[in-house]
C-alpha cells in the first residue's frame, strides 16, 4: 500500500508512541507533534486515533493476504505439492510478522480499544486468511499428506498461537535470524501435522 510522506510520518509517530506510551494514554496532539505535521494534515488522512490503530495493522493484514494469494496461485500454476505450498505460506506469515513485529505487538495490545465496526472488520479479514489456510490443510488431509485425527480449527490455532507469541520472545539480537526462526517454526508445525504414512515415507 503506497502512502504519502505525511501519512508515513503520522503512522511512524503513532506506532512509536503507541508502543512506548500506550494507545489509551497517547493524544492526537502528541502524535502530530512527533510527526511534525498539523492536526489538519493528519485529519486529511486519518479521522481519529481509531483510524491510526487500524491503519497500522492494515498494512500487515493486506501484505500477508496478498502474499498468501500469490503463493497459492503460483503453487497451483507449477503443480506444487500441498506441503510445499503450505510450507511457503507458513514461512511467509512468520517472516512478515517478524518484519512488522512492532505493528503486530501494538495492535495485539490495543485491538480491544478499536470501535466495534473496526474490530468486526479485522475479524472478517483474519477469517478470510484462515479460511484459505484451512483449505490447504483440508487438501492435504484429502490427499493423505496430513493427519486427519485433529480438527483443522485446532491445527490453525496451534500454528497461529506461535505466530502471535513471537512478540514475547523474538529479538533481532538473538542467535537466530528471522529466516531461521521462520524455517524452524514451520518445520515443527509440518512435522506435527504430517500423516503417519508421510512421515514413514521420509525415513531411510
Amino acid at each position: 500500500m503506497r502512502t504519502t510522506n505525511v501519512q508515513d510520518q503520522v503512522l511512524r509517530a503513532a506506532l512509536d508512541l503507541f508502543s512506548t506510551r500506550g494507545y489509551a494514554t497517547t493524544s492526537v496532539q502528541e502524535i502530530v507533534a512527533a510527526a511534525g505535521v498539523t492536526k489538519g494534515a493528519m485529519y486529511h488522512y486519518f479521522a481519529s486515533k481509531d483510524d491510526l490503530l487500524f491503519a497500522i495493522y492494515d498494512r500487515l493484514l493486506s501484505l500477508q493476504k496478498a502474499r498468501l494469494d500469490e503463493i497459492v496461485a503460483t503453487g497451483a500454476q507449477r503443480g506444487d505439492g500441498v506441503e510445499d505450498v503450505l510450507r511457503a505460506v507458513c514461512v511467509d506469515v512468520i517472516s512478515t510478522s517478524i518484519e512488522f513485529l512492532p505493528e503486530g505487538t501494538v495492535f495485539t495490545r490495543s485491538q480491544h480499544m478499536l470501535m466495534p465496526e473496526r474490530q468486526a472488520e479485522v475479524k472478517r479479514r483474519r477469517r478470510e486468511y484462515h479460511e484459505e489456510f484451512e483449505a490447504l490443510l483440508r487438501r492435504g488431509i484429502q490427499e493423505g499428506a496430513f493427519r486427519d485425527d485433529v480438527p483443522t480449527a485446532m491445527l490453525i490455532a496451534h500454528f497461529f498461537s506461535d505466530v502471535h507469541y513471537l512478540s514475547q520472545w523474538y529479538s533481532s539480537e538473538g542467535p537466530l535470524t528471522a529466516g531461521q526462526v521462520a524455517e524452524q517454526l514451520t518445520e515443527l508445525f509440518l512435522r506435527g501435522i504430517r500423516a503417519a504414512a508421510s512421515e514413514d515415507s521420509g525415513k531411510d
